[in-house]
């Protein structure tokens, strides 16, 4: 069993930036794929990014290309997403998703662990 840990989220100016951290129990942490997901109020989770289990692979979302980059530290069984030039469209609950295997994966129903979510608010 892996539990994840979601800490950063808060309220912020639009054009601000905020750092989520996922901190996995995970003894073997670099066995998994790792994506940040996010569901505002009304709408469905959407896949934010992915990065693959050595980090060297990363998808992103084209709603966050240029403005979100996400990666991870091994060694600190930890997965950052870096949020930069926030919109109040980025407004939403930010999940933190772990899966075994290595390659980057796009589905929701890929993802075998979820933390308990950390809400971002983006104020206009």
């Amino acid at each position: 069993q892996v539990q994840l840990v979601e800490s950063g989220g808060g309220l912020v100016q639009a054009g601000g930036s905020l750092r989520l951290s996922c901190a996995a129990s995970a003894r073997t942490f670099s066995w998994y794929a790792m994506g940040w997901f996010r569901q505002a109020p009304g709408k469905e989770r959407e896949l934010v990014a992915a990065i693959r289990w050595s980090g060297g692979n990363t998808y992103n979302a084209d709603s966050v290309k240029g403005r979100f980059t996400i990666s991870r530290d091994n060694a600190r069984n930890t997965v950052y997403l870096q949020m930069n030039s926030l919109k109040p469209e980025d407004t939403a609950v930010y999940y933190c998703a772990a899966a075994v295997g290595f390659a980057v994966l796009l589905e929701s129903r890929s993802y075998d662990y979820w933390g308990q979510g950390t809400q971002v608010t983006v104020s206009s």
